[in-house]
């Protein structure tokens, strides 16, 4: 089974991609940093998804191997002794490994809450700072209007400059 964060985080990464696609093809650098900063964090989102899933695969088959054992151990013991107390015994030993086996799946569970909470706060840290920038630039321009179009201008004949080089 795929877990949902796999399933929104490639979408997230999709509807990144197309944003960043869109504001380069605009001109539009917010809408581009924007749609990066929502690809990246759908691709978090989407490893997030994926440790979940190999983590709970690996919590399952640790989970049946140790079912199986504890049979295995109760078959075995009931051949050779027969006595009730021998799987008494063995219930005990394996109810003693499904409760490590749940605190296991705790533990990986909320080291991977963690991560998504990390993950989380940096996409959000991200976007205020790129909020902030975007606010300075704006502002730097509003100030200095005819310095920012030189400045502008400058950097669109560098760019002419070297696209006309490299075609040479």
């Amino acid at each position: 089974m795929v877990d949902t964060d796999r399933i929104t985080g490639a979408a997230r990464e999709l509807g990144g991609k197309v944003q960043g696609a869109v504001g380069d093809l605009t001109g539009s650098k917010r809408d581009s940093l924007e749609g990066r900063a929502r690809e990246a964090a759908g691709q978090a989102e989407g490893v997030y998804g994926q440790a979940k899933d190999t983590i709970r695969g690996a919590a399952e088959h640790v989970a049946d191997t140790a079912r199986d054992l504890g049979g295995k151990l109760r078959d075995a013991v009931d051949d050779r002794l027969g006595s009730d107390d021998v799987e008494t015994r063995v219930r005990r030993a394996q109810g003693a490994v499904e409760d490590h086996y749940v605190r296991a799946e705790r533990g990986v569970r909320r080291a991977a809450d963690e991560a998504y909470d990390y993950a989380e706060d940096a996409y959000e840290r991200g976007g205020h700072y790129l909020r902030r920038g975007t606010r300075e630039v704006s502002h730097q321009v509003a100030e200095y209007p005819l310095a920012s179009l030189l400045i502008a201008g400058l950097a669109g004949f560098g760019l002419g400059l070297l696209i006309s080089a490299s075609r040479d």
